[in-house]
């Protein structure tokens, strides 16, 4: 009917492979190979994400990230206040938990089991390119202990060397900036037909922007913060510093 395909079309129900098929052979797709290609898409749509497992503790607002941050070939991130969720150590993820509205350390530690999971995705042969500046106030903001930031700020000097990882550090002589308003993410897709998207997380939701006008807007913004920010080859330098000065 009109109105299931049109609830379909809107994401409102799940694709059954029964209506694929059916609705495959009204376009008249008859190739096997291609039938077989999107009746596979069909049930992997329909297998939940290992993130699935978390929902007990997973805020609505942001399970489609965590799907999203799975499925991209590039993250580019700049964060001002911590380090970015893909670059923290367990240690310095408990803190910074502890430090949100009361939890139990049992949800202290499913959080931190979660963060740990999001992690996966760079030790996978077909790792994303992560590209994050961090803001110096996030490097020489304290969370935890003393032992806690000291691992953090080692655990970083290493990951940089990671070849999927680029890091950058944009230091507080840097003045004024486009970015001061807050941090932000943007996911790029390998498939071309998927449109790269900007999150922006807020204490109690997010923000999905994928409007070609808003995302042309972010790169720009996060082209300037890697021009102004130290390069890419001072990183290691830098953490040497700040361990030093820990």
């Amino acid at each position: 009917s009109h109105s299931k395909i049109s609830r379909m079309e809107h994401g409102r129900v799940g694709f059954k492979e029964r209506d694929v098929s059916d609705l495959l052979t009204l376009y008249g797709v008859t190739d096997s190979e291609e039938r077989a290609a999107l009746l596979n898409l069909a049930r992997e749509a329909n297998t939940p994400g290992w993130w699935h497992a978390y929902s007990d503790i997973l805020p609505s607002w942001l399970e489609p990230y965590v799907g999203l941050e799975a499925a991209a070939s590039v993250i580019s991130t700049y964060q001002i206040q911590i380090i970015p969720g893909l670059l923290q150590t367990e240690g310095y993820a408990r803190a910074l938990i502890r430090q949100g509205s009361a939890v139990t350390e049992e949800q202290i530690a499913r959080r931190s089991e979660l963060r740990a999971s999001r992690q996966e995705i760079l030790r996978r042969p077909d790792a994303p390119q992560l590209w994050v500046v961090v803001d110096e106030g996030a490097l020489r903001r304290p969370v935890g202990s003393r032992e806690v930031v000291r691992e953090q700020l080692a655990y970083l000097a290493e990951v940089a060397d990671h070849p999927a990882v680029t890091l950058q550090i944009l230091p507080f002589s840097a003045g004024a900036h486009s970015a001061m308003g807050g941090p932000f993410t943007i996911l790029r897709f390998a498939e071309p037909d998927l449109a790269d998207v900007v999150y922006i997380e807020q204490l109690t939701s997010a923000l999905y922007l994928d409007k070609p006008v808003e995302v042309d807007s972010y790169l720009e913004v996060m082209d300037r913060l890697c021009l102004e920010a130290r390069p890419v080859s001072h990183t290691p330098g830098i953490l040497r510093q700040f361990l030093a000065d820990t």
